[in-house]
């Protein structure tokens, strides 16, 4: 399994790592946090595609908080492609966020079957901020640092920016996310993520809040495939080695986020479009569910 999952590494993991970089992160100014304002925040918080995309917060309000969250995923899949291995994979993420801009973050990933099952333990540190006269336009710059428990060193850091804009009612939003990576090799992949918030219930002790979205990950892709060659008159089977840039998945997902003060909980399912690149075989769609559950510790108070 070890040998497998080192392949699996090199070749389709690169999009399951660069989601882990892009962590939460928020901006905004002006009055104390209140009640009402964490229980947005944590509305907001859930919608990070596995805990690590960027999400927004209400404006002109001042917060320092940590926030902790456990994320289950009931099947892995890289790229959105079926490896052949069903697992599930639980994802444990502490995160520190200040109204200047300044987030940081902890976390790593167990898999059920891969060995060792702790695969990396990642630290972030990133910068958040608005533009425009009505803060429609989000921006984030981030770093973060992969630990791997295996010595894998193919791919041990990320450079990511975004860009986001949301139109003014909050209701619908677009992300342009560009990673990246290096190490031993380097890697780079672009993530185009857009949604629609419906909010179903929302009082100042509880929200309910549904936002579908669609994602699309374009990446750099080292493919192997096995080819017949003549060598010394002889057909010799060989297996060459290659590089592509191109659409590798596209995704649909329906989360589903209950907050309740500073509690909040997340359900989801997640539909994979795999688009088969260059001489892959064409690939099925494949699907999971997800939980989380987070906590907001409030520093302000």
């Amino acid at each position: 399994m070890t040998g497998s999952y080192q392949g699996i590494k090199t070749t389709i993991k690169v999009s399951g790592l660069l989601l882990c970089t892009m962590a939460t992160s928020f901006c905004s100014y002006g009055q104390e946090i209140n009640d009402d304002f964490i229980d947005t925040l944590l509305d907001d918080l859930f919608f990070n595609e596995q805990q690590f995309l960027d999400e927004f917060i209400e404006d002109d309000a001042s917060y320092n908080f940590i926030y902790s969250t456990v994320s289950y995923n009931s099947s892995t899949y890289f790229s959105g492609r079926d490896t052949g291995t069903d697992q599930f994979n639980i994802t444990p993420q502490i995160s520190y966020y200040h109204s200047s801009g300044f987030n940081a973050s902890i976390s790593g990933i167990y898999y059920q079957e891969f060995l060792p099952t702790w695969d990396f333990t990642s630290l972030s540190l990133g910068y958040f901020n608005t533009l425009g006269k009505h803060k429609n336009w989000l921006y984030n710059l981030g770093y973060t640092k992969y630990f791997y428990a295996d010595g894998y060193d193919t791919f041990t850091n990320s450079l990511d920016v975004s860009l986001g804009f949301r139109n003014k009612k909050r209701t619908i939003g677009t992300t342009v996310a560009a990673s990246y990576i290096f190490g031993a090799d380097t890697s780079y992949q672009i993530v185009s993520s857009n949604y629609i918030n419906f909010t179903i219930k929302r009082s100042s002790n509880f929200g309910m809040r549904i936002r579908p979205s669609l994602n699309f990950i374009i990446a750099k892709q080292s493919l192997a495939i096995e080819k017949m060659m003549l060598v010394a008159n002889e057909r010799v089977l060989t297996t060459v080695n290659f590089n592509v840039f191109n659409l590798l998945n596209t995704q649909v997902s329906i989360p589903l986020s209950i907050t309740t003060k500073s509690w909040d909980f997340g359900f989801g399912y997640t539909l994979n479009f795999p688009n088969a690149v260059f001489k892959e075989e064409p690939m099925k769609m494949t699907s999971f569910f997800s939980f989380s559950i987070g906590y907001l510790f409030n520093l302000s108070r």
